[in-house]
This record gives C-alpha cells, sequence and structure tokens, in this order.
C-alpha cells in the first residue's frame, strides 16, 4: 500500500506507477490508485493487491465504502466474520465477502476505537472526505510495517520505505540509525535510515488532520509490563486455555480463499502450529522445511519425523548454495533498510519454493519470546548466580579469563564486568564489544529499555516482555515479512495473535519455565498431539554457515567488498579496529561472522542508496 496527501507534493500518474511498481512482488495479483484530489488537496491512494480473501475484482483497493470513506489495506482481519455479524445487526450493509470492507463499516461504528475489534496483522489508512481526516493504524505486535513522511504539510505512506524514497530529494540518511544498527543488527522504531521518514509503532494509531497538517499518534495496545494481570488458575486449567485460545488462532489463519501450508522447522513452536492445523481442518495440511547440507545446520530429519507423525503433505526444500551466495550478493534488493539477521537469507529460499504451492503460510514466530524459549534465557539463570558475586571478584576474573586465547571465555570476561545481569542481557543483545564502533550516538537511547530495567516482574518477565518489544517487533517481523512478501507469499503468526501473548504475560514464570525446561506449557500442549521423544535434542538456531563462508568460499567476496577503501566509505566505525576483527575471523582465532556480515550489508545499502543523499 502507497500514498499521499500534500500541498507541494504532486506526483504524477506515471510516478504513482513506477511508486507501486516498486514493491509489485508483495501484491502481484492487481495494481491500483485513486486520485482524491480537490482544489488546494491531493489525496492519492494506491496498492498492490495479494488476493487472499475475496478473490473476485469487487475487492480490489483502494476501496470506496458508502461514498466517502475510502481505505488501503495491508494484511488480514482474521476475525472479520465474527465483527461483519455485529455489524449486520446495527444495519451495515456488505456488498463484499472481504475483511476490507468490514474494517470501513467498523470505522464508521466505532471511530478510532476500531482497532480495539480487530483481531489481525495490518497497516492501514483510511480517508474519511466527510472529517477531511486520514486515520491509519498498526497491528499489535508490529507484523505488517508503516512507514511515513511528514513534515507538517505533506504526508506520505508506504509499506516498504523505497517507495517513498522514489522522487522525494527531502531525504538525508541518518546517522543516528546508521550507529544504532551497527549496535542492534536493524534500525529500532520508530527510527529509520532517512531522518526524514518514521515507523508508525506497533499497536498505535493515528489520525491526520488534512486542514491544518496536525498528525497525532496515539497507543491503543501494549503488553502488561507492569504485572497487574496475573492468571490464578492451576496449571492444569491453564494449558487447557492455552490450548483452546492457539486452537482458534490457528483455526482462523487457515482462513483463506487460496492454499495455506505451514512452515515446520522440526522445532517445538512450528510442530505446536502444524499439530493443531492438522485438528482443525479436514483437508491435509501441507508443511515445508528447508534441508542444508553443512552439519550441525540440518533439522529436516525433524521436521520429517514431525511431519510423518501428523500425516501431513510435507516438502522439503534443499538449500541451494549458488542460490544463497546470489542473495547474499544482492541482499540490498530486498530489504529496503540495513538489516542484518543472516537467517534473512534462508526465510528467503523457503519462502520462494513454498510460493509454488501456497499462497499462505503459518509460521511458529512469537512462541520462544513470549513462552520463555530461547538459549539466552538460561544464561540469565546462571548469570543471575555469578552477579551476585562481588563486582571485585568478577572483575579479577575477568582478568584471568583475557588471557585465555580462547574468545568465547573473552566473551564471558566482559560479561562479567556489567553491573547486573540486566545490564549484562542488553549487552548482549547489542553485542558486548562494540568498541569497533565510532560514534556519539548512545545506542542504548531507545524507550523500550523501560520494559527491561523496571523493578514491576522478575528478570525472565522482565527480559521476555523486552524481546517481545525489541526483537520480535525490530527483527524477526522484519525479516518474515520482507523475506516471503519478496516471493507474493503471506505469512500468519498464530504464537502472535494478541490474545496468546496476552494470556502468556499473565502466566507465573514457573508455567513456562520451570528448572530449566524451557517453553513448558507450550510442549505439553504439543506432546498431547506429538511423541516427546522428537523434540529430546538441543534447541537450533535457523541460519546458514556463514562463519565457513566467510573463511573459504567467500573470503575473496569478502575482502574485496571490505578492503581499506571500501571500510573508510563506512561511517560511525573504526577503520583499524574492524580489520583486526576480519584478520581474526579469516586466521579463526575469534568468529567474527556477524560483524563482517553487517558491514557488508550497510556497504551494499549505502552503494547502492546512499551515493547521492547526505548523512545528517
Amino acid at each position: 500500500m502507497c500514498g499521499i496527501y500534500g500541498t507541494t507534493l504532486h506526483y504524477s500518474e506515471d510516478q504513482i506507477k513506477t511508486k507501486l511498481q516498486r514493491t509489485a512482488f508483495r501484491g502481484p495479483d492487481k495494481m491500483g490508485w485513486q486520485f482524491y484530489s480537490k482544489e488546494d488537496q491531493n489525496v492519492i491512494f494506491g496498492h498492490n493487491r495479494l488476493s487472499i480473501i475475496d478473490l473476485d475484482p469487487r475487492s480490489d483497493q483502494p476501496f470506496t465504502y458508502y461514498d466517502h470513506i475510502h481505505i488501503v489495506f495491508n494484511g488480514e482481519i482474521y476475525n472479520f466474520k465474527s465483527i461483519k455479524k455485529t455489524l449486520i445487526q446495527k444495519g451495515y450493509e456488505f456488498h463484499t465477502t472481504s475483511d476490507t470492507e468490514v474494517m470501513c463499516a467498523a470505522y464508521l461504528e466505532y471511530g478510532k476505537n476500531c482497532v480495539d475489534h480487530f483481531n489481525g496483522m495490518f497497516a492501514f489508512v483510511i480517508y474519511d472526505e466527510k472529517k477531511q481526516q486520514f486515520f491509519g493504524a498498526r497491528d499489535r505486535l508490529g507484523k505488517k510495517p508503516f512507514y511515513y513522511y511528514h513534515n507538517g504539510k505533506d504526508f506520505e505512506f508506504a509499506s516498504q520505505i523505497s517507495s517513498i524514497q522514489l522522487f522525494n530529494n527531502q531525504l538525508t540518511t541518518s546517522e543516528k540509525a546508521i550507529a544504532y544498527y551497527m549496535a542492534w543488527g536493524t534500525i529500532p522504531d520508530p527510527q529509520t535510515i532517512f531522518n526524514e521518514v518514521q515507523k508508525l509503532l506497533p499497536g498505535h494509531f493515528f489520525t491526520l488532520d488534512l486542514s491544518t497538517g496536525s498528525f497525532k499518534s496515539e497507543c491503543y495496545w501494549d503488553i502488561d509490563y507492569h504485572g497487574k494481570h496475573q492468571y490464578n488458575g492451576t496449571y492444569k486449567e491453564a494449558k487447557t486455555e492455552l490450548s483452546n485460545i492457539l486452537k482458534d488462532a490457528v483455526s482462523s489463519r487457515l482462513f483463506a480463499d487460496v492454499p495455506v501450508g505451514v512452515f515446520l522447522s522440526g522445532g517445538v513452536d512450528s510442530s505446536l502450529v502444524a499439530a493443531m492445523a492438522t485438528q482443525t481442518t479436514q483437508e491435509k495440511i501441507k508443511t515445508f522445511s528447508v534441508k542444508f547440507n553443512e552439519k550441525g545446520f540440518d533439522e529436516s530429519a525433524y521436521a520429517q519425523q514431525v511431519a510423518n507423525h501428523l500425516q501431513t503433505d510435507h516438502h522439503v526444500i534443499e538449500c541451494n548454495y549458488e542460490e544463497g551466495i546470489d542473495l547474499i550478493k544482492n541482499f540490498y534488493q530486498f530489504y529496503d533498510e540495513p538489516f542484518s539477521d543472516s537467517s534473512a537469507i534462508p526465510s528467503m529460499l523457503l519462502a520462494k519454493y513454498t510460493r509454488k504451492q501456497v499462497t499462505v503460510a503459518l509460521s511458529g514466530d512469537g512462541g520462544d519470546e513470549s513462552f520463555i524459549g530461547y538459549h539466552r534465557y538460561n544464561w540469565i539463570r546462571k548469570g543471575s548466580h555469578i552477579h551476585r558475586l562481588p563486582l571485585a571478584f568478577r572483575q579479577l576474573s575477568a582478568k584471568i579469563l583475557d588471557l585465555s586465547p580462547n574468545y568465547r571465555h573473552k566473551v564471558i570476561a566482559k560479561a562479567l564486568r556489567f553491573k547486573g545481569v540486566d545490564d549484562a542481557y542488553l549487552g548482549a543483545m547489542t553485542g558486548v564489544d562494540l568498541s569497533w564502533i565510532k560514534t556519539n550516538v548512545d545506542y542504548k537511547d531507545v524507550e523500550e529499555l523501560k520494559y527491561l530495567f523496571h523493578r514491576n516482574k522478575n528478570l525472565f518477565e522482565r527480559v521476555s516482555d523486552f524481546d517481545i518489544k525489541t526483537y520480535l517487533n525490530w527483527d524477526i517481523n522484519t525479516k518474515v515479512d520482507r523475506a516471503t512478501m519478496a516471493y507474493s507469499l503471506e505469512a500468519r503468526a498464530p504464537l502472535m495473535d494478541h490474545r496468546v501473548v496476552d494470556f502468556a504475560r499473565s502466566l507465573p514464570t514457573s508455567f513456562k519455565y520451570h528448572k530449566g525446561n524451557q517453553k513448558r506449557i507450550l510442549k505439553d500442549i504439543l506432546y498431547e498431539s506429538v511423541p516427546e521423544h522428537i523434540f529430546d535434542r538441543p534447541k537450533a538456531g535457523f541460519t546458514m554457515p556463514f562463519s565457513k563462508w566467510f573463511k573459504e568460499d567467500l573470503k575473496d567476496f569478502v575482502l574485496t567488498e571490505l578492503d581499506d577503501e571500501s571500510l573508510k566509505s563506512i561511517p560511525c566505525i573504526d577503520v583499524e579496529e574492524v580489520k583486526y576483527r576480519i584478520k581474526q575471523h579469516m586466521d579463526g582465532s575469534w568468529d567474527r561472522y556477524p560483524l563482517i556480515w553487517r558491514l557488508l550489508v550497510l556497504k551494499q545499502w549505502l552503494n547502492t542508496n546512499g551515493k547521492n543523499i547526505s548523512i545528517k
């Protein structure tokens, strides 16, 4: 989706078409735009449609309801049928079977509170001609992206920043965003790579008064980080209640007028989604997994075991080395901003081949954050004991570990020097050693720190809240949205249903994490459908063998792309420190692949987008 309102922005029809063509892969089924200009106003809405519900052209966008309500919408409202039933009882008429029309009617009935009724993933803007107002919103967890440019007079929005970038010569590259990217590996909301463009925050809506140009954003949903709502039932009762919520979340996301499948990695979360999908539909579920040839990276056998047990129509996609390398070398074409999660590459390969058979795929995203599933949460338990020791003792231990040639010992040494476990966790998320970054920008200056450093909950819950608001939103959602939409595949995440997240936030920690048993309640629900022994193994990530490739097959590529001249062109880095770290990786003394990948991505972006844009 895209759109503009402006007194000075006057795009031609050809320019609007070019903007839409830039992201046509997000919606290849129908491209449409509409001018609503009158007198001194210049309103244009554009949309690339990926047809999922009501494939009839009557539901194409921009969509008009009752003559004066116009909408462009990216996403799905999973409970639109129940909302529609209520609105019909209130006298509203409908002429399509789409969720888009229901959103318009809900806006007329409930005003800005309509978002409270929507269960889904969405980014939308409504142009209300009578009120001369834009009203828009982004879903609670930030599944769908929303970028906007506003200078007080003109307003432009889009699903991807590259659409806004076209024909806008007012944009400057943000040095602050680059510094944030260096530390976080992505650019935190609401920042973007451009000073003049922002992201609408998840769980927020906005209004724009077209007569004054006044823009106002408000929060309509947030996680309960104060711990006000606590579940008082038994573990057995909680398991039953959560199971029912999950079944409904999965069932509602299986609804579509196009083929639907499930990403199946063989882990707990995706296996639970696949199991519930087979229980809530009579159709044979299609499941998809990726196979890697490198030892230690392939979990496709586990996915096959789950698929065999659930009797799904399973498809294994072999990760083609050449395709992977091609994506690495052309990564900037798919991600509009610097973004360095290396699992984006296998995610794109999975999406590319999944799209050949289905248009919608359910994923297991969100389970680790809400139910304390990451490896690093075990480090918190161990770190809590260590950080109870006197600081002087920890500093002495750190000095001893610094003498070790093992780089893991050196990392532990740096962690020991942090004041507390929460500080150490923040350091782990941004990189324990950031001495190679050369900037005056405080990379920790993000509002989301309030979810980590308050004292209303125990550390496990605070870290979980923090990850939902940061890692899940900034990283996972960005990765999955761009990777899947690059191939016109819609990804849906039942575990990110806000009812699941709200329920998880209310549960006692022991229901989720008990004596080292992570995601306890999810596992117990899963084991009712899939044998426990299949999951009796260490948790694995979803990544590629970059560490090995950068030292071997891609060594020449890395050294050419990051030679002296290239490094000097990258802002915010200490060139000599970076060169030393690259050397460490090549001689095998320290695994520096995250840093190398981060720099490669940024350099690609700067070469492609930043040549004629000043950095401020």
